[in-house]
């Protein structure tokens, strides 16, 4: 059963022939109803990323998905908007300055990162990578023990993240996750 109101979508643009279709794709989860999407694009330079982030808020504005940034925490407070995902390094080094988010999501990879997000104020983290992915190319993944280690070691959501599809995400919900994030799998559906 595919439930969207679980369902975080990671974006890559890399899927795409052109960004009219990148938009496109996120109207259309959008218009599924899917949770959250996370503007993931790190090759972006910060002007680029600005530019990309302005023009997915604006077109999503009618919906009730959460848009998401992504490391870029100056974009997000100079067009102040107050959702924001953040590497673990990042986390801690603008930890001053999230106090005015909303929001704010960390990647995690170890039950110790997960207690320590959520002791520096994380509103939730993502835990990876739970399933084999081509973005974790050679890397063993961690598994469905792991990831309800990590949802028995906090109280904040946890988002299960790494190989997810519509398939697992069912085991991923079950093992503790509030949400799962994709990928490869919604960047592809239509």
């Amino acid at each position: 059963m595919i439930r969207p109101d679980k369902i975080v979508s990671i974006t890559n643009r890399h899927f795409f022939k052109n960004m009219d279709n990148f938009y496109s794709q996120i109207k259309y989860l959008c218009s599924l109803g899917i949770y959250a999407v996370i503007l993931r694009e790190k090759d972006m330079s910060r002007d680029e990323y600005r530019r990309l982030s302005e023009k997915v808020i604006d077109i999503t504005s009618g919906y009730k998905t959460r848009i998401i940034l992504h490391t870029h925490v100056d974009v997000a407070e100079e067009i102040n908007y107050k959702y924001i995902h953040l590497p673990m390094k990042k986390f801690k080094e603008s930890s001053k300055k999230l106090k005015a988010f909303n929001l704010v999501g960390v990647s995690t990879h170890t039950v110790e990162e997960a207690v320590e997000a959520q002791s520096l104020g994380a509103s939730y983290i993502t835990a990876s990578h739970i399933y084999k992915t081509q973005c974790k190319a050679g890397a063993e993944p961690k598994g469905t023990g792991y990831l309800t280690r990590v949802c028995k070691s906090v109280d904040i959501p946890v988002y299960a993240l790494g190989g997810i599809n519509f398939e697992n995400m069912e085991e991923s919900l079950n093992s503790g996750a509030d949400k799962v994030c994709m990928m490869s799998e919604l960047m592809k559906l239509k």
